[in-house]
Order: C-alpha cells, then structure tokens, then sequence
C-alpha cells in the first residue's frame, strides 16, 4: 500500500483514516507542522460518540509535540475538532 500524502496546514480531518492509524499520523503531521512553522493545528474529529476525540485527547496528552489542547469555538466545530499548540523549534 501507498503512502497517503496529505497537504500539511494548519488543519487535518480524521474522518478518512482507520483510528489506529491516528496515533502515529498526528506524530507525523505534528512534525511537518512544526518544521514548516505551523504551531496552532485543528483535528476534526467530529462529535458522534465522543470516541475519537477522547483517543484524539489521550494521544495530545502523551505527545513531546503538545503544548496544550482545547475544544475548537463554535465557529471552528465546537467539540467536533480540537485546536493543539504545538512546541516551537528550537
């Protein structure tokens, strides 16, 4: 299987990747975000059952990448995605 080159913004949607696939995906997308001076990320997650924005918080939680993590505004997706500060290069 080929890789799936996703444009690296300011935003990334889960809704297309297998949930055991989020972890490292976040990990990687962080990284390039990083590297290309993008340290604010929205992770649409969505709302449904609140399950993959709870494994979304516990990944946020445990990643060296992470400042802090919070519910998007309302006018952003409100608990439907969540906005990560990331760590500034050093």
């Amino acid at each position: 299987m080929k890789p799936i080159r996703i444009p690296v913004e300011d935003s990334i949607d889960l809704h297309t990747f297998r949930p055991e696939d989020v972890s490292d995906l976040l990990s990687q997308y962080f990284q390039e975000c990083i590297a290309n001076g993008i340290y604010t990320v929205r992770i649409i997650h969505g709302k449904g059952k609140g399950i993959l924005k709870n494994h979304v918080a516990g990944i946020l939680k445990k990643s060296p990448y992470v400042i802090s993590f919070f519910d998007s505004p309302p006018e952003r997706g409100g608990w439907g995605s969540t906005i990560a500060e990331l760590k500034r290069r050093e």
